[in-house]
């Protein structure tokens, strides 16, 4: 994916999802174009599954969570899906690991509104769930806050 452009995000709101209002549940898709470097982002009440590749299974998926009367950004990675073998998981954590900074960015940037009304969005922790198969890459990862991105 490269560096953050914002000229290459697009941004859709959908099912009557308040643009400025926090809901619960608020979830984001995130898919890309591997040859126009296009990003699209999708925002709404159900992850939009439409989007998503199911061979490739490259997206990012994340949504707002409570517990307690704590918010995290919960984020979703398949790591391998179908007939990927180890060494494929392998590679494809590490290009996750490697693009999701730039993922989080056009998501934060993508709902910028939202965070500009609610800037305590930018303190509430990142938690990554590394979905696999496979020990050594399903794992449970806090990622900071969407304020320590630009830093």
């Amino acid at each position: 994916m490269g560096n953050f452009n914002p000229e290459k995000l697009f941004v859709q709101y959908r099912n009557g999802i308040p643009i400025m209002q926090p809901v619960i549940p608020r979830r984001y898709t995130l898919t890309h174009s591997d040859e126009t470097g296009d990003l699209f982002l999708t925002i709404g009440n159900e992850y939009a599954w439409d989007k998503v590749n199911t061979k490739m299974r490259d997206e990012v998926l994340g949504e707002w969570i409570i517990n307690g009367e704590c918010l995290y950004f919960y984020v979703y990675l398949y790591i391998d899906q179908g007939e990927y073998n180890q060494n494929t998981a392998a590679k494809r954590n590490e290009i996750f690991r490697r693009e999701l900074p730039l993922a989080l960015t056009a998501i934060r940037y993508g709902d910028r509104l939202l965070f500009n009304k609610y800037p305590n969005l930018d303190n509430a922790n990142i938690i990554v769930n590394f979905i696999s198969t496979y020990p050594q890459f399903a794992r449970q990862a806090n990622w900071g806050t969407f304020g320590s991105l630009s830093t």
